[in-house]
């Protein structure tokens, strides 16, 4: 089970991930691609889903998160004898961590 500090690390590294995947200028030409190939066929279902995930905070948050603590457990060698359930909840706590930064990232945007 990780620890509260280790569940802040995370969450902010979630934060930290969904901002670059979302937003950052740093993967704008791979975001810009995407975008022109969903255009090309707007109807498909699969692409759809992937300008969703690339382009909301809260899907891409999910599997940033998920990401990160799944790398975390296993480099530090906490995946193995704890229930899976008990990792699911930690998903869980990670992303909704992760999804309260952005939150109030996304308030501090309004106030300006």
């Amino acid at each position: 089970m990780v620890s509260l500090p280790e569940l802040a690390l995370l969450a902010l590294a979630g934060y930290r991930g969904t901002q670059l995947v979302v937003h950052d200028s740093i993967l704008d030409a791979p975001r810009d691609w995407a975008f022109t190939w969903h255009s090309k066929r707007d109807t498909s279902r699969i692409r759809t889903a992937l300008i969703t995930l690339i382009s909301c905070i809260y899907c891409s948050g999910w599997w940033v998160s998920g990401a990160f603590l799944a790398a975390w457990l296993l480099l530090t060698d906490q995946w193995h004898g704890a229930p899976l359930l008990l990792h699911g909840i930690e998903w869980f706590a990670v992303a909704g961590g992760q999804a309260l930064l952005n939150r109030w990232d996304d308030s501090r945007k309004d106030a300006d």
